[in-house]
């Protein structure tokens, strides 16, 4: 990781920015140019000038050459270039290339991930509301089973208010994380799943019993797993995230430098209406799986926005490749618990 870090910062110091090779072709005419013109003035003021005619001539062409040779075309843009690329990457910012540090500039929409980004990503259990004849304990039970095995923050918020009851959590059997919807395995009585709404409707399980309790919990913005065995809904268990108490700041100073924010995250609207009602969001793109955040980002670029996006590097791997702007922020003062990468 070391030695990637440094080559970035030496690829960046090393790479032109679309200014630079415009300068480049300007001053692959005008140096030859200046060049001619100053032989020009010392030809003239040789032949017609005053006494020491040769001490005049000569003083001329070195102003000539001095003045209009464009050395701050050539010079100016790669030593700043290195000099940014450095300082940058003293305080934790690495930037991709010269044309990203541009393209910074430049920027309109900037797209943030909401868990881990502008929240703290560190979920917790509110709710527990089991089904008819199920207890709360073997509701948390049979879904630390399963989440045990997922490393998704929601799944450790389960595992953690599960330990935090001394349950003994049984180990489940064939585990299989469904992308972002869920995880299925079998239990120590059958086979269960836990996984959002989404994740229920594709294998058709009916959510009626609990309609009205998810609708007040959805509205409260809380994000919901709903747990299944054999087919029957179980119960639901109800989690939330803390906003970031730098997040609402961040978004207004970004208004202020005119960018308009969106935020994208898969979970479901009601979770993110809220959040981004708190904070002043301007766009909201919810119950996006990581796989189409990229799509959502070229949505963005097609109406003509010069984008970046701010996430974890992981789930948001491919907006973040897809964004326009190559930079990446580590232990940055915004953020200082899980640094994201800003692309």
């Amino acid at each position: 990781m070391l030695a990637q870090i440094v080559k970035l910062v030496q690829d960046a110091q090393g790479s032109k920015a679309p200014i630079q090779r415009l300068a480049d072709v300007v001053s692959s005419y005008f140096v030859p140019a200046v060049i001619v013109i100053s032989v020009l003035t010392f030809v003239a003021w040789f032949v017609w000038g005053p006494e020491q005619a040769f001490l005049f001539a000569l003083l001329n062409t070195v102003a000539v050459l001095l003045i209009a040779c464009p050395c701050a075309l050539g010079l100016a843009t790669p030593t700043s270039i290195m000099v940014a690329t450095g300082k940058g990457a003293q305080s934790g910012i690495l930037i991709k290339d010269a044309e990203a540090l541009e393209v910074s500039g430049k920027l309109n929409t900037v797209v943030l991930d909401k868990t881990g980004t502008l929240t703290q990503g560190r979920h917790a259990v509110q709710d527990v509301v089991p089904a008819e004849g199920v207890s709360e304990d073997d509701l948390l039970r049979m879904t630390a089973a399963l989440e045990r095995s997922s490393e998704h923050p929601l799944a450790q918020a389960i595992v953690s208010a599960a330990e935090t009851r001394n349950l003994v959590i049984p180990k489940a059997r064939d585990f299989s994380l469904r992308h972002r919807h869920g995880g299925a395995g079998h239990g120590w009585q059958g086979r269960d799943l836990a996984g959002n709404r989404r994740m229920m409707e594709e294998r058709e399980i009916s959510l009626a019993p609990m309609t009205e309790v998810a609708a007040q919990l959805v509205e409260e913005g809380k994000t919901l797993t709903y747990v299944v065995r054999d087919g029957r809904l179980m119960g639901l268990i109800s989690t939330a995230d803390v906003l970031r108490p730098t997040s609402k700041a961040a978004v207004a100073e970004f208004h202020r430098l005119g960018i308009e924010v969106a935020m994208m995250t898969g979970d479901n609207w009601g979770v993110a209406r809220r959040v981004a009602d708190e904070v002043g969001i301007d766009l909201v793109l919810a119950e996006v799986l990581p796989e189409h955040k990229a799509s959502e980002v070229a949505k963005l670029q097609r109406q003509g926005k010069i984008t970046a996006m701010v996430g974890d590097g992981i789930n948001d791997a491919p907006a973040l490749a897809q964004a326009d702007v190559g930079i990446a922020i580590d232990q940055a003062p915004m953020w200082p618990s899980s640094p994201p990468m800003l692309h």
